[in-house]
């Protein structure tokens, strides 16, 4: 099926859901021009989640680059149809932890709290729940739906546990899910319906009635332990997730941008959606079409053509970044990894350390003394007094390129005078992680089918 075929059908179907399904909703404000969801940094001190200050930037790096190989570049059954839960416009708080972010939110009538990584690859929200048979640590306390009268279990004749084409599956009269990830985690537990309040400000917050969300009581392989995170706010394509449910009325489409994750003290940034998008001049945007999604998958692909280093471009054949017959391949983008993967798998070549070697070839030209990879990246430097002269990258896409300037592609570390080229190898496919998604405005367009992105000084996104 073509993506216009496929973004066509899913307007078509969602105009059913619409008459079809009639959701309630309580509501503290509106605002019909859109809706927005602020951010602020859990190392610093505006957020009440201020853990990590011990930590260096290499601590904080190697933590989170290990946390990037064992992430879930999630393995989805099969696309269905699906109830939508459809909310009025709205400012909800986000939050970020050490440097991933994370919705804060409540749960049910006890109203209680739970922190979830914000994840544009990712498609089940889901939390952690007791009685829990193998849960990580979290510090925030873990959800029971025992107490909360608004909780319920999503029927096993729900259309996404009944059907050849389910998302979970009916085992002894409930509706189950088992989500594994490419890294080796797995998530389990019952497909559920609850309340979630978000709060607007500090004095606003607006609740929306039968969310489906996982209540996980089964967890393995997951690197977030003892910190506040309980769990995953997917945003992809998977009709679970949280731009699938509540579509209708911010218009599929939403949007962030990172402030540069070694600022200091960053201030908050807010990701937003619908017509609250900002409306960019036409010549800033630069705009590629999502491409095909293989069955079972609901990831933002992209057509990744070539990729060039320091204006050097690389020449990659055009099948190289292709997806293969097995699933495998491609390239997506996704806020939940830090780091960027480049496909080391691809046919003909190993492109991760084709990439590798011209970066390589690039600093050895400049005399630079090539040092351990401290930080769990391959390719690392001394950094000589005062030396700004880092190489961008260009992922090449369909119709428009991508370019990471050359700072903010690498992990520099002052303190200890090194520098390394932030991206690993990939295994699956290639993915353009968060890391070369500083100070770009990232939009997400369902309805057009397509990523539009722009350079933005993202410290000046707030509400």
């Amino acid at each position: 099926m073509s993506a216009t075929l496929h973004f066509l059908n899913a307007k078509l179907f969602l105009c059913l859901l619409v008459i079809l399904f009639q959701h309630h909703f309580v509501f503290a404000t509106s605002n019909p021009a859109g809706l927005s969801l602020r951010a602020v940094i859990d190392d610093s001190p505006q957020s009440p989640l201020y853990l990590i200050g011990s930590l260096s930037r290499a601590e904080r790096i190697a933590k989170l680059i290990k946390i990037t190989e064992a992430r879930a570049n999630y393995l989805d059954l099969v696309s269905r149809p699906n109830a939508r839960v459809v909310p009025d416009y709205l400012h909800i708080p986000i939050l970020r932890d050490v440097l991933f972010y994370v919705v804060v939110f409540t749960l049910g009538s006890q109203q209680h709290p739970v922190k979830l990584l914000m994840d544009t690859g990712g498609g089940l929200i889901w939390t952690q729940c007791q009685p829990c048979k193998n849960c990580f640590p979290q510090n925030l306390q873990i959800y029971d739906p025992r107490v909360s009268a608004s909780y319920g279990t999503l029927p096993c004749d729900h259309p996404l546990c009944d059907g050849d084409h389910r998302l979970y599956d009916c085992v002894h009269g409930e509706c189950v899910y088992d989500v594994r990830y490419a890294g080796g985690a797995s998530t389990r537990g019952v497909a559920s319906l609850e309340s979630f309040q978000f709060f607007i400000d500090h004095s606003s917050r607006r609740t929306f009635s039968n969310v489906i969300f996982g209540c996980s009581d089964d967890n393995t392989g997951f690197s977030f332990k003892n910190c506040g995170i309980s769990g995953i706010f997917g945003l992809n394509l998977s009709p679970d997730s949280m731009s699938s449910q509540f579509s209708p009325l911010i218009h599929n489409r939403f949007s962030y941008c990172f402030v540069p994750f070694l600022d200091a003290m960053p201030r908050p940034i807010i990701l937003r959606f619908g017509e609250d998008i900002p409306q960019l001049p036409p010549e800033h945007l630069h705009t590629t079409l999502f491409t095909y999604t293989p069955p079972g998958s609901y990831y933002f692909y992209l057509e990744l053509l070539d990729i060039s280093v320091a204006n050097h471009r690389l020449g990659f054949q055009p099948d190289t970044f292709r997806i293969r017959q097995d699933g495998l391949g491609g390239c997506f983008i996704d806020s939940g990894a830090l780091v960027s993967q480049i496909d080391s798998n691809t046919f003909g070549v190993n492109a991760y350390e084709a990439v590798l070697a011209v970066f390589g070839a690039y600093y050895e030209s400049r005399g630079l003394q090539r040092t351990n990879g401290r930080v769990g990246l391959e390719l690392c430097y001394e950094t000589p007094a005062n030396y700004h002269d880092f190489a961008a990258i260009t992922f090449h896409f369909n119709g428009a390129d991508y370019t990471v300037d050359g700072q903010l592609g690498h992990f520099i570390d002052p303190v200890n005078g090194f520098f390394c080229v932030a991206i690993t190898s990939g295994q699956m496919g290639t993915v353009l992680g968060a890391w070369h998604q500083q100070n770009k405005r990232i939009i997400y367009d369902r309805w057009m089918g397509g990523l539009q992105f722009a350079d933005e000084q993202c410290i000046n996104d707030v509400l």
